[in-house]
């Protein structure tokens, strides 16, 4: 016997850690992802009635397993017409048979890896294959996806439901494709575990457990990927930036919960396990010799993190490693990095003019380390009023309200400029 509140906090759990495990176990036996999470959400919903009467069951995740089964199967019956429907709803009993497991079996396969490539096949639309992964296997929502994607979750939501009937229109299969195969689905499952993992690692207390598992899961299912595919360049690289970037959480907030600015971190909380394990990924994948998106995102941390030996970041190597990620991307948020690394090698100067260059770009209107990178420079010029104005847009487009009071403080520290000049 189980009361509702523990019933439902095991719901919850299995769901944030399992979602993704449990459909693709599903999916991967029927080729219906969107039959298939109907059926878990069914099971999920079935558990909290039955639950707290009889009692949480050993193996929670195998008791939505079954029930889910028994949906599959009936959703299929009621679908079945004449001797083909009959044929193919054996098929799909026969698949689920494997679904039945003992009470002692605790390892359920993951098979998350296989959805994930699935969701990459060439049939589906690239501009909608991270997004469809991070729903069918991170379970994010069409509006968690769409605002990360800068579409409507009316628009999101449509294309989502596209993508998932074209997966079982076109048969197309749950397996890790052959190597000649590879590349052209790899790029959106490595966007993929990348947006999850920074979904969770802009939450930088680790306080929201949910966000917490995201940056985790994000690193696991990198290993995963290196584990299948050891001398994938491009895997290695998002691994190495996902650990540097993970090796600073401690840094990034002071005892109090303040803002943390990377340069002012002390070095000494960084985690120097991550950071040897990334540094090890990053050179094997830079022996490789083909240098990509994530490969380089990796080298620019690996420039600012020899400041716990130097004592300073390596500006002129991010500066280089900038012009060679602009030219790969073209995007003007690398743009507007560079323009701050140019501060440090080249002064205000070259700095001002690279933002100026920047200003008719339409992406950068409501994007915040633009206007707190033009806040800075006009603080260092002594143009009090321009830099008060930047200030401003910054502060109304920043969401995390640490980095907000930081930009406040640098906003009101301008008065103290201002009586000095």
């Amino acid at each position: 016997m189980a009361d509702n509140g523990q019933a439902r906090e095991t719901a919850e759990r299995i769901a944030r850690r399992h979602y993704g495990k449990l459909v693709a176990f599903l999916a991967a036996r029927t080729g219906d992802v969107a039959g298939a999470e109907d059926a878990l959400s069914d099971a999920f919903a079935a558990a909290l009635l039955d639950w707290p009467k009889s009692g949480v069951p050993q193996i929670p995740e195998a008791w939505l397993l079954t029930a889910a089964r028994r949906r599959i199967i009936d959703m299929n019956r009621r679908k079945a017409t004449g001797e083909k429907g009959a044929s193919h709803l054996e098929l799909i009993a026969r698949e689920l048979r494997a679904l039945e497991i003992n009470a002692d079996r605790t390892q359920i396969p993951d098979e998350r890896l296989r959805l994930m490539f699935a969701c990459a096949h060439p049939a589906i639309d690239p501009a909608i294959r991270a997004p469809l992964i991070l729903q069918t296997v991170l379970g994010f929502d069409a509006v968690a996806i769409g605002s990360a994607f800068l579409i409507s979750p009316a628009a999101m939501g449509k294309r989502l439901v596209r993508a998932k009937s074209k997966i079982g229109q076109a048969r197309i299969p749950f397996r890790i494709p052959e190597r000649t195969e590879m590349h052209e689905r790899l790029d959106s499952v490595l966007e993929a575990i990348y947006a999850v993992f920074a979904e969770g690692w802009s939450e930088p207390t680790g306080t929201d457990v949910r966000r917490r598992e995201w940056t985790e899961e994000g690193i696991w299912l990198g290993r995963l990927v290196i584990s299948l595919l050891p001398d994938e360049p491009e895997a290695l690289g998002l691994l190495a930036l996902m650990l540097y970037a993970e090796s600073r959480r401690r840094a990034r907030r002071s005892p109090d919960g303040r803002y943390v600015p990377l340069q002012e971190q002390d070095t000494a909380l960084w985690d120097e396990a991550l950071i040897d394990e990334a540094e090890t990924l990053l050179r094997k994948a830079s022996a490789i010799q083909m240098t990509g998106r994530y490969q380089l995102e990796a080298a620019l941390q690996s420039a600012h993190v020899v400041r716990r030996k130097t004592g300073r970041a390596d500006w002129a190597a991010i500066e280089r490693i900038y012009d060679a990620l602009f030219a790969v991307t073209g995007s003007p948020v690398v743009a507007v990095n560079r323009a701050v690394a140019l501060a440090q090698t080249r002064g205000a100067a070259a700095w001002l003019k690279a933002l100026d260059a920047l200003a008719k770009e339409e992406k950068l209107a409501d994007y915040q380390p633009y206007w707190a990178a033009r806040a800075d420079l006009f603080a260092q010029l002594g143009n009090i009023s321009a830099a008060g104005e930047a200030y401003c847009r910054a502060i109304g487009l920043e969401r995390d309200s640490a980095v907000r009071a930081f930009l406040q403080e640098q906003q009101a520290a301008l008065s103290v400029l201002a009586k000095k000049t």
